[in-house]
């Protein structure tokens, strides 16, 4: 245990209230995920600190001043408040605890690997749920079925500490997740977003979908599944299209461990509300083929399976479930932008094709490049039928694989294209009111210009001359 304690001891923010404390002599107790994360040797996620009733708002206001930080009020009601330190970049959530000790506010929490506090003061761990015991057994225990129902989302939450640690939960629990899951459909969607962006990060992802998907729960807030499901394998995909999703999801995180730090960084980025690119990544790759159900034709003479225009389907269809689950619209836009051109980097490598189709490529795919051609590899690689063969495999994964590296080199040369004539302007010369054709004569200049057929404003002012007449 004293190897734990250090761990918790060391951390920067620990460290630096911890002469204050003392020298209060006030009783505060960090709670939560970062004990449970320190415990398992990994690195701490955000401090929240707990303290008897009636303090909250003084406690935090002193411990401002002492670091020379900021106060900041996040909600009177519950009495949570948190402080920044002069830094602006770390800080600490403090708040009232449940009940007149911390043992009973640990009993209100959801599982026993959360129920853990550290006493300051005291430097000592406090476990009153054997919470300890069950990480070392890598268990997801309910401390009692009412904490879980009168929190619905921490249903979902045991789903996401599956797929972040690959724990197994307890039979007790799957009991209550089933009698109560129908709960979830009244829990705020904002709340079921980010449990499902963390989810989708977890290294053991792709476990927790398929139970996700047994549970009844996934179908509840992306339903899309159900068709998805009713889709079977054929000559390019030995697996089902469920199957395959989910399979895509894991390719994902192969490519992420087995690259270069560059190609790390970039999807380790904090991105569209503090949660890493990757997250959303092995989200949109497990909806990359949404749009297959609403195309799938099989040829009466081959019996071949098609899914003409999937891709942009898919990108479309998905809007109305992203809208519904709270996302914004810069990450419904990366979402669909994954979907919609997740075919585009075989096409270029498959194809006889030269420095000018990397570079359009690279210009038109932008800060996603990357990520796009992320998802071409894992696409591959989980589409494995029996008229795929091992050389076709290593092609297609050689030209991704060169298709990066060029990327790589020349991106940090590459200037952003200039804009030769933006919607004011195109309005004004060609009196075209703001409407869907002004948005599309926009789309067709940008593509002539990644084609190389307009490089100027003149030949601009041409080509959509053309275009309206």
């Amino acid at each position: 245990m004293t190897n734990y304690i250090n761990n918790i001891n060391d951390n920067f923010i620990v460290k630096t209230i911890t002469p204050f404390i003392q020298r209060e002599n006030e009783h505060a107790y960090i709670v939560g995920g970062f004990v449970r994360d320190c415990l398992l040797e990994k690195d701490g996620c955000d401090v929240d600190i707990v303290v008897k009733q009636g303090v909250a708002e003084a406690f935090s206001k002193s411990l401002a001043d002492f670091l020379n930080g900021y106060f900041v009020e996040l909600d009177n009601i519950n009495k949570i408040y948190r402080v920044v330190f002069p830094d602006k970049q770390n800080y600490v959530d403090i708040a009232e605890m449940c009940g007149s000790c911390i043992e009973e506010d640990l009993k209100r929490r959801d599982f026993t690997i959360n129920a853990l506090a550290y006493d300051i003061k005291n430097k000592a761990i406090i476990d009153v749920t054997n919470g300890i015991t069950d990480l070392k057994q890598k268990t997801i225990r309910e401390i009692s079925s009412q904490n879980i129902k009168d929190d619905p989302v921490r249903m979902l939450r045991a789903f996401r500490f599956e797929s972040q640690f690959g724990f197994q939960m307890t039979e007790t629990l799957k009991s209550i997740i089933k009698d109560n899951r129908i709960m979830l459909e009244t829990t705020a969607k904002e709340r079921i977003n980010a449990e499902l962006i963390k989810l989708f990060g977890g290294q053991y992802a792709p476990e927790t979908l398929h139970a996700l998907y047994n549970s009844k729960i996934l179908e509840m807030f992306i339903p899309e599944v159900k068709e998805i499901a009713k889709i079977p394998p054929n000559s390019h995909h030995h697996l089902n299209l469920l199957d395959h999703s989910i399979e895509t999801v894991n390719q994902i995180q192969r490519f992420y461990e087995i690259s270069e730090k560059e190609v790390k960084a970039h999807l380790d980025e904090n991105f569209l509300g503090g949660q890493k690119r990757l997250y959303y990544l092995k989200l949109a790759a497990f909806l990359h083929d949404v749009g297959k159900p609403a195309t799938w034709k099989i040829e009466p003479e081959t019996g071949r399976h098609r899914f003409i225009m999937h891709d942009s389907e898919g990108a479309k269809l998905i809007t109305n479930t992203l809208k519904n689950l709270k996302f914004s619209k810069k990450q419904i836009s990366y979402i669909q932008k994954i979907i919609k051109y997740h075919i585009y980097p075989a096409s270029v490598v498959t194809q006889d094709s030269g420095e000018k189709a990397y570079m359009r490529f690279y210009r038109k795919m932008e800060e996603e490049t990357i990520d796009l051609i992320a998802i071409a590899y894992a696409d591959r690689m989980s589409a494995l039928g029996p008229e795929v063969t091992e050389e076709t495999v290593k092609q297609n994964i050689e030209g991704l694989n060169f298709l990066l590296q060029n990327y790589l080199k020349e991106k940090n040369k590459m200037s952003p294209l200039p804009k030769l004539l933006d919607g004011k302007e195109i309005m004004s010369l060609f009196n075209i009111p703001a409407s869907p054709k002004l948005g599309k004569i926009i789309e067709q200049l940008k593509e002539a210009q990644l084609n190389g057929d307009v490089n100027t404003k003149e030949e601009a002012v041409v080509f959509i001359k053309k275009l309206i007449h």
